[in-house]
């Protein structure tokens, strides 16, 4: 059994807490054979529930299946790097049958409690732990980045868009491939030469703010981005993204697309006339489904992949910049959705799950 390496945003986790009744300790001596269906444990990595990201987007899903499953829930969120194990290992004393992790930095302690207790159910988001009671939770995010990448050449006006990441890591890569080939697709189609600064696909090398928390670095990173010309930036970096928001804002005649959840509902008001469009990872379903699975004997380790056909990734709506995208582009944004699910247009990337 083996760890992957797809990493999850973050690395100083922030204190906070959820707890709903519902489940006992376990047995004294480990054993989860009085393990109850009616109740999961999620926990956390960075950012707390309300991230703007897969924590909160997890934990969304987890509500929604109390709603329609009647399961219960509780979300133990982390306050540094060493409450991680003991989460896990909490999580799996409280006697419930499934156990959610978040990202990257829980996948060594989700093994370890795998190994130890396989009769229980483990998923992990944004991650690739090798077990076989362990349900990695990925998206094919460049997919959808395709599209918006696409369309973010069809409404630049200066022919120069942008992207940046956190960190130089897959999920983060995944998401700035895809958004050069959709915007290379549009060159090609419309004989165009839109320019993206901040990625270079061929090298997988590019412009990094090396955290994923510090608005701050965001901030300088888009100006530097507008001030080279760029009218469009896709930040792919948690928290961090909000200072392209801002400097979007500040600069006017920049508009952002926002990552994982539709940024227009999760970021404040303030920022809703910059944002062109989200790409969106539905960690809220694939909740839902692992959950039923678990409550109905179903449950399997084979991976929960997000694409385009089966509704795990997508682009949110325009929103209030929808004057900028004419019925001609949204129509052929959406031909590219259907030549992706029918496999005429396959995205590729180093990055790919």
């Amino acid at each position: 059994m083996s760890v992957g390496r797809w990493f999850g945003y973050g690395a100083v986790l922030v204190a906070a807490s959820v707890t709903l009744v519902g489940c006992g300790p376990a047995p004294e001596g480990g054993s989860t054979e009085a393990a109850s269906e009616s109740c999961v444990r999620m926990v956390t990595n960075s950012g707390g529930l309300e991230d703007r990201s897969f924590n909160q987007a997890s934990w969304e899903g987890l509500q929604r299946a109390e709603d329609e499953l009647g399961v219960e829930a509780e979300a133990i969120v982390s306050t540094g790097e060493t409450d991680l194990a003991p989460n896990v290992q909490q999580a799996v004393e409280s006697g419930c049958e499934l156990i959610v992790t978040v990202g990257f930095e829980l996948a060594d302690a989700t093994l370890s409690q795998a190994e130890a207790n396989p009769d229980l159910a483990f998923a992990i988001v944004d991650e690739v732990v090798e077990a076989e009671n362990v349900k990695p939770v990925i998206f094919d995010t460049a997919q959808a980045s395709f599209l918006a990448g696409y369309l973010a050449a069809g409404v630049s006006k200066t022919g120069i868009v942008a992207t940046f990441g956190g960190g130089n890591q897959p999920p983060v890569t995944l998401f700035m491939d895809g958004f050069v080939d959709g915007v290379a697709k549009y060159n090609e189609v419309h004989g165009t030469a839109v320019q993206v600064l901040g990625w270079d696909k061929a090298a997988q090398d590019g412009a990094f703010t090396g955290d994923f928390e510090d608005i701050n670095k965001g901030k300088a990173l888009s100006e530097s981005l507008i001030d080279q010309g760029a009218d469009v930036i896709l930040p792919v970096a948690g928290q961090v993204g909000e200072g392209a928001t801002a400097a979007a804002l500040e600069r006017g005649g920049v508009s952002v697309i926002w990552v994982d959840s539709d940024g227009y509902e999760s970021l404040a008001a303030e920022f809703r006339p910059v944002l062109l469009t989200s790409v969106l990872k539905n960690t809220q379903d694939a909740m839902v489904e692992i959950v039923g699975a678990v409550q109905d004997g179903s449950f399997s380790n084979e991976p929960y992949v997000g694409t385009l056909e089966n509704g795990g990734v997508e682009i949110a709506p325009y929103h209030d910049l929808a004057p900028l995208v004419s019925p001609a582009l949204d129509g052929e944004i959406e031909g590219l959705r259907q030549a992706i699910i029918s496999g005429e247009i396959v995205v590729e990337s180093p990055s790919a799950p």
